[in-house]
């Protein structure tokens, strides 16, 4: 087996295994995007509560968990 070959094997299979890597971040970004979605539209629906109130209290949030367990 000439070396240029086996090169040429090797890096089709490293094309293959990044490629389906690449599929498999997209296909959860793409899920969880759209459960957020789901999520906020479900809020202001149900609720009144916008996106702008929801990222206030995600902002909030480090702090508000500090206070839970004891912090001053």
């Amino acid at each position: 087996m000439p070396i240029e070959l086996i090169i040429v094997i090797g890096a089709l299979l490293v094309t293959w295994l990044v490629f389906t890597w690449v599929i498999k971040v997209l296909k959860a970004s793409i899920s969880t995007a759209i459960a957020i979605a789901f999520i906020i539209l479900i809020l202001q629906l149900a609720f009144g509560i916008g996106p702008e109130r929801i990222w206030q209290q995600i902002l909030l949030l480090p702090q508000t968990i500090w206070h839970l367990f004891g912090g001053k």
